[in-house]
């Protein structure tokens, strides 16, 4: 006797002595054993324990005791037969024969008909490996995979099947399977169609649609469409009311002939386009058509394949907000609180705008009804906006409040922080034990960590964990850590200038005070948040320089004081070249030194507000010359100058983070003066001095000007936080003498052009770079003399306009490498004197660029620029352009 399912399998030799039984006469039997045959790769107890049959168990034949063990088997999916044979009956006692053939296992797989690439990533998706089991459910899975895989990329026509091959001996019970895939034809938008739509126009629904776009097309024969013949139906009046004057039924008009799309694509996606239904109805609801809704809508092909989309829509009424009332409130009156949402009787009716101005959710800048309740420590606080009456086309509203009871800060716990020492976070944050709870000083504090360039600004996490009982609320703050010291390191031989090359390293992160605990060097001291950096560079025999800096931002630990000190030396041989082929030279052993310094202070201020800061710092720079004559001004290649200055600056700035600011301002005015020797000294005649005489104790005023902002164009779209901004700076400078009984030095003037790095500052001059041209030395455009030598008298500008306009773009915000790309509107120029000073005579510039800030070198970048002022008749766009690169900082 057997239990068998599906194909038949040879029956064993079957003992003479089995008893008959009936339905009439069912016998009831014990399992004295079980053996299961035809299994190659599964194990056999663990097969028995799946069939739920137990030698012991007592089994009634006729009865479903094998059914039941054939149908759980069966729910396994890896067999092709399964039967159940009784072998032997015994008195009472039955042994029983589980014969299963398995399904072949997958030995190798291949990929047909698409792209490695593709197949590599579906190979991922769908969790194929070789040695899994060949099912029907794993065929289904992978197609279901590869049709949503290429759905997304706008195929929509996917089949696949399988070709399950065999292996030949040796090969036990195995194959290999083609997975064949035939991708078909794009798929993509040709017609949007739109009906019953009378209050907002087509191409105002397809505006919203944004990741659904109809294909571009130039025709003389438009798509027969059904609703297309509605729709020009409705413009036979368009001569008659002049529509040509109106741009969107000129366009509607045109739109079955002509339809120019650049930057969209007309793939369909199902995902996006259910997305984009939701946005209409947003839209609509947002225009006061709270009763809006999309009644039905059919997407079919055209004769060419591509995808046509009929949508009709019901706009219902429109609706207004009528009498706004406010319930639970006593901390602040009805006329506070309808002002600050700013919602007032007869608006048209929004009730996203509605929940925005309420707070619910609470919006991330602030300005809302829950952020000004939580920000005074409320952070129980709930509004409930309810709609409690509707009068024809008014909706009355009641906003129920509760406001809860104030939140004290209780504990402040910081995680992730492996390198810097807690006590360099927990002096930026805006929240302390005790304080009230305010969400504007959690926000605050994020953007405080963020700006100390040692963690990811991207991952700075911030939870509220509050305790209703208790009235209090614990903060948790997670941060991580993120490299950025930095090594500057090349080297070069070449001609006459013999070995060149940088050394530079600055850590950000140094600690001063464990400088002599060997056990924290690694390979420095760090976690206390100051900075030490050290730069030696040589050029050969043609130039050197030496540099030390040193910066504690909190001075005595208790304020936001920084206080810095810097030190540099540079060396300059105008004979190199001469010398090291053995050209006459007549000033041998000329040079150019500096040797300077500074010292500066400065605190944060708390009016008119806490972003502002004040610096004091003195400096001093004694130059000396021997028959250098590279200043323009006769008389100036020997002897000593010192410059003696002390810098007064105010600055503002509250951009979001170092790298790739998305918001905020920054801002800087300062003012640098000598002590004003010829004021002091009334009776002398300066100019009637030799000018090296003149120059001994150098006297100046400067002042700088920068402001830059920024503003983000768009919202970030998921998780990758990328969005669109864009930058606006305006710089201006001035440097000039307290009278005109002196003559103006060349050193602090101002040099406009290059890169900002091949024309360093060696002669102490503020670098101001231009993108798209060299070095130039007049303000004159037209004149446009650039790069080689200056022209004789020139030493350098005293006054100077720059404006920047760029969009920038993040490719990659992951702190081991941050990329963004920009375009960018630029002009400037630079003038000798007061009187020569015109803000509209301006070079101008356009371009494209990109930044990649790596942790371990700083700013790596590039910008491509075309000067508009220097493209000249019969000159090509090469002779306009120049290509700028950069490294280690960006160029003023």
């Amino acid at each position: 006797m057997r239990a068998q399912q599906r194909d038949t399998v040879p029956l064993p030799s079957q003992p003479a002595d089995i008893s008959p039984w009936s339905l009439g006469n069912p016998q009831q039997y014990e399992i004295a054993d079980i053996a299961v045959s035809g299994t190659e790769f599964l194990d056999k107890s663990l097969l028995l324990s799946l069939s739920g049959l137990n030698v012991g168990d007592k089994v009634v034949l006729p009865g479903d005791h094998f059914a039941k063990a054939i149908q759980a088997l069966w729910g396994q999916r890896l067999f092709s037969n399964i039967a159940i044979y009784i072998t032997k009956i015994e008195g009472e006692k039955i042994w029983l024969e589980i014969s299963l053939v398995e399904k072949p296992r997958m030995s190798n797989f291949y990929w047909k008909g698409i792209k490695k690439s593709d197949g590599d990533e579906l190979t991922t998706k769908a969790a194929i490996r070789k040695g899994s089991v060949v099912t029907e459910a794993m065929q289904q899975n992978t197609y279901n995979v590869i049709r949503k895989y290429y759905a997304d990329k706008g195929y929509r026509n996917v089949s696949m099947k399988m070709d399950i091959r065999k292996d030949p001996p040796p090969a036990i019970n195995s194959a290999t399977v083609y997975f064949i895939v035939d991708k078909g034809h794009k798929v993509k938008v040709n017609d949007i169609n739109i009906v019953h739509n009378y209050n907002v126009a087509d191409n105002t629904i397809k505006k919203k649609m944004k990741g659904t776009k109809e294909l571009s097309r130039f025709t003389l024969y438009p798509d027969n469409a059904a609703a297309w013949v509605d729709s020009m139906a409705t413009t036979d009046n368009y001569w008659k009311e002049m529509g040509y004057l109106s741009a969107t039924r000129t366009l509607q008009k045109l739109d079955p002939y002509f339809r120019f799309h650049l930057f969209s694509s007309a793939k369909f996606n199902d995902t996006k386009y259910e997305e984009d239904k939701e946005k209409i109805i947003a839209y609509y609801n947002s225009k006061g058509h709270r009763d809006f809704q999309i009644v039905d809508d059919t997407l079919y092909n055209n004769a060419k394949g591509n995808l046509n989309i009929e949508m009709k829509v019901d706009e219902g009424k429109k609706y207004y907000f009528g009498t706004i009332t406010w319930r639970g409130n006593s901390v602040y009156s009805d006329t506070i609180l309808s002002r600050a949402m700013g919602i007032r009787k007869g608006d048209v009716y929004n009730l996203e705008l509605l929940n925005k101005r309420l707070g619910t959710p609470p919006g991330p800048e602030g300005g809302d009804i829950s952020s000004l309740y939580m920000d005074d420590g409320y952070l129980f606080f709930q509004v409930d906006p309810v709609e409690i009456g509707i009068r024809g086309d008014t909706i009355d509203f009641e906003i129920r409040m509760q406001e809860g009871p104030q939140a004290t800060i209780k504990d402040i716990r910081i995680a992730g922080n492996e390198k810097t020492n807690e006590h360099v976070i927990r002096r930026e944050l805006r929240t302390m034990p005790g304080d009230k709870f305010s969400r504007q000083n959690l926000i605050r504090s994020q953007r405080e960590i963020s700006q100390l360039g040692f963690f990811n600004p991207e991952t700075i996490g911030i939870n509220p964990v509050p305790n209703v009982q208790e009235g209090t609320v614990d903060i948790d703050y997670k941060v991580e850590e993120r490299a950025n010291d930095q090594l500057e390191l090349s080297a070069g031989w070449g001609g006459y200038i013999g070995l060149t090359g940088t050394l530079g390293v600055t850590f950000n992160n140094f600690s001063l005070r464990n400088i002599f605990r060997k056990e924290t060097w690694d390979p420095l001291p760090s976690g206390d948040g100051q900075k030490l950096s050290v730069r030696i560079s040589s050029n050969g025999k043609a130039y050197r320089s030496y540099n030390f800096s040193f910066t504690e931002p909190w001075l005595g630990g208790k304020k936001r004081n920084p206080f810095s000190v810097s030190f540099y030396s540079t060396y300059q041989n105008p004979n190199a070249f001469a010398e090291y082929y053995n050209m006459p030279v007549a000033n041998k052993g000329a040079y150019f030194r500096v040797l300077g310094g500074s010292v500066s202070i400065g605190k944060q201020l708390k009016w008119p507000d806490d972003f502002f800061s004040l610096m004091y710092s003195l400096n001093y720079q004694r130059y000396q010359l021997k028959d250098f004559n590279y200043f323009g001004m006769e008389g100036f290649d020997n002897g000593t100058a010192n410059n003696l200055s002390l810098r007064l600056t105010l600055a503002r700035s509250s951009v979001d983070q170092q790298i790739f600011p998305r918001s905020g301002s920054s801002f800087m005015l300062f003012g640098q003066f000598t002590p004003p020797y010829s004021v002091l000294n009334p009776d002398k005649d300066y100019k009637s001095l030799p000018i090296a005489e003149q120059f001994k104790f150098i006297e100046y005023q400067k002042y700088r000007l920068n402001a830059e902002w920024y503003v983000p164009l768009s919202r970030p779209r998921g998780t990758d936080n990328k969005s669109l901004v864009l930058k606006v700076a305006a710089k201006f400078g001035y440097v000039g003498a307290y009278n005109n009984r002196t003559t103006l030095s060349p050193f602090g003037r101002f040099e406009l052009g290059g890169d900002g790095l091949s024309n360093f500052a060696v002669y102490d001059r503020d670098i101001i770079s231009q993108r798209g041209y060299p070095v130039y030395y007049t303000s004159n455009p037209k004149l446009n003399p650039e790069s080689g030598a200056p022209p004789a008298g020139y030493s350098g500008f005293s006054m100077f306009n720059k404006y920047v306009v760029e969009l920038r773009y993040p490719f990659s915000l992951n702190p081991s490498s941050t990329i963004f790309g920009l375009m960018f509107l630029e002009a400037a120029n630079g003038y000798q004197d007061i009187k020569e000073y015109d803000p509209f005579r301006l070079r101008r510039s356009v371009g494209l660029g990109a930044r990649f800030y790596l942790p371990m070198f700083g700013l790596l970048g590039f910008d491509y620029g075309i000067g508009l002022d220097r493209l000249r008749p019969g000159g090509g766009m090469k002779d306009a352009a120049k290509f700028t690169f950069m490294l280690g900082f960006e160029p003023e």
